[in-house]
């Protein structure tokens, strides 16, 4: 299916594409002049309308960064609970040739079970970085149960951003390594703020979005 582009961060074509675990879905968020994209999944209990997802789509094209916004297999099927890990890397290695098509390098991307992917697969599939939102650390209440060898093996440039009271991990709880960090102050595992959070839901995405606009630029 294809649409007429409309102005940077609108989106432009909405892309299938056959993967070993099942049709896949891109939906292209295109900047004018392209010097990187970022290829970015959901979580496994949510889609690409997540609020994070939105504003990096709405705002990266302006910066010269294309947003894929991928949707794997299982949430394209309608099905309400995600596969088991491995079957979600296949579904992305089956979008990667995708992504890569433009001839730009490619931002590794993913919130929660997406960030997770990300990790795993970056340096199998040449990513240029990954941008890690709401990485699950661990499950909540489970801090033995940690995943943080997966985000330290990432293996190229690594962001995350985490929301202060993510129960799936707070910031102070991340081991030191090989990536930057930015807090979403009062953000949950979805960077919701309450009413009470020291910043507004507004500043809290403008703090995303200011945050992987820098660290895009730096990467060259």
């Amino acid at each position: 299916m294809t649409r007429t582009a409309g102005p940077p961060g609108t989106p432009g074509t909405i892309q299938a594409v056959d993967t070993d675990a099942g049709p896949a879905r891109i939906t292209w968020h295109r900047a004018k002049r392209p010097r990187l994209v970022l290829a970015v999944s959901h979580g496994a209990g949510g889609g690409i309308e997540a609020r994070d997802l939105r504003a990096l789509a709405d705002v990266l094209p302006g910066h010269g960064v294309s947003v894929a916004l991928v949707e794997q297999p299982w949430r394209v099927a309608g099905k309400k609970v995600a596969p088991a890990p491995k079957t979600l890397d296949v579904g992305w290695r089956g979008i990667w040739a995708a992504v890569t098509a433009p001839g730009l390098p490619v931002i590794s991307g993913g919130r929660s079970a997406g960030a997770r992917v990300a990790c795993r697969t970056a340096t199998e599939l040449g990513a240029h970085a990954v941008l890690a939102l709401g990485f699950p650390l661990h499950p909540p209440g489970r801090p033995e149960r940690s995943r943080a060898a997966e985000l330290l093996g990432a293996g190229v440039p690594t962001l995350v951003v985490q929301g202060g009271n993510d129960p799936f991990g707070r910031p102070g709880e991340f081991p030191g390594g090989p990536y930057e960090l930015v807090e979403v102050p009062g953000g949950d595992h979805g960077f919701a703020v309450p009413k009470r959070a020291p910043v507004t839901q507004e500043q809290a995405l403008e703090t995303i979005t200011a945050a992987v606009v820098g660290w895009a630029a730096s990467l060259g």
